[in-house]
Order: C-alpha cells, then structure tokens, then sequence
C-alpha cells in the first residue's frame, strides 16, 4: 500500500506531528511506502532547523529527518505556508536577502502541487491534525 500524508499542527501544539511519524513508521515496518509526507499550515514548524524541544522531550523534526534519511521518504514543506511563518531554505533566504537556513536535514520547500501529485499516486491518503 502506497500512503501520502499531511501534517497540519505544530509539534508544540498537538500530538499530530508525533502521530503522523508513528504511522510513517509502522507503515514503513509493516512493508507498506509513504510516497510523501507533505508539511502545511503549522505543520511548517515540524521542518525547523532549530526546533529545541526540553530534552525529556521527543526530538521530533530530528526523528523525521531519521526516516528521511534511512528510508528515502521525501519530506516536503509548503512554500506559502513556510514563507508566512519565516521558514525559509537556503536558496529563497539569499532571495529575500537573509542568511539563515531554517530548513532541517531531509526536508525540502515546494509547492502545494506536490501534495497534490502525492495524492494522486497514493492507495491512501492520511491528514493529521
């Protein structure tokens, strides 16, 4: 079975975020793909670089660029909703003139046409949050 999934909510906000990488997870374990997982709304904020949760805490925006970079599953950030909320990867920084890079390893900025595309190749597709 091929899944597409979004998440929606911050990770400090909800327990979606954790949820929807649990799934990927098990999918995952179980033998099934995740084509990709695609970052909307607050969900942007899962893609954070920076992201420092207490260290009791799951290290969230870590364990997905884990599986991203085990598991080649292709983690995809809305452009829009990123930009709106001051997440930006390296090459759109230099456009707007900043230095930083927000971005986390194994994320990836585009559009929200590749969720569309996800869901179109998918057997399911799964929303958190």
């Amino acid at each position: 079975m091929k899944y597409a999934l979004q998440v929606n909510s911050s990770p400090g906000s909800s327990r979606s975020g954790l949820d929807a990488y649990r799934f990927a997870e098990a999918a995952i374990q179980s033998g099934h793909d995740i084509i990709r997982v695609f970052f909307y709304k607050e969900g942007v904020y899962h893609a954070l670089r920076f992201n420092t949760p207490p260290t009791d805490e799951l290290q969230l925006t870590r364990l997905w660029s884990e599986l991203a970079t085990v598991h080649g599953v292709d983690l995809v950030v809305c452009i829009s909703a990123a930009q709106r909320r001051g997440l930006l990867a390296a090459d759109e920084a230099k456009l707007q003139g900043k230095s930083d890079n927000d971005l986390a390893d194994g994320f990836r900025i585009a559009g929200l046409g590749l969720w569309l595309e996800a869901t179109l190749h998918a057997d399911r597709c799964l929303v958190f949050g």
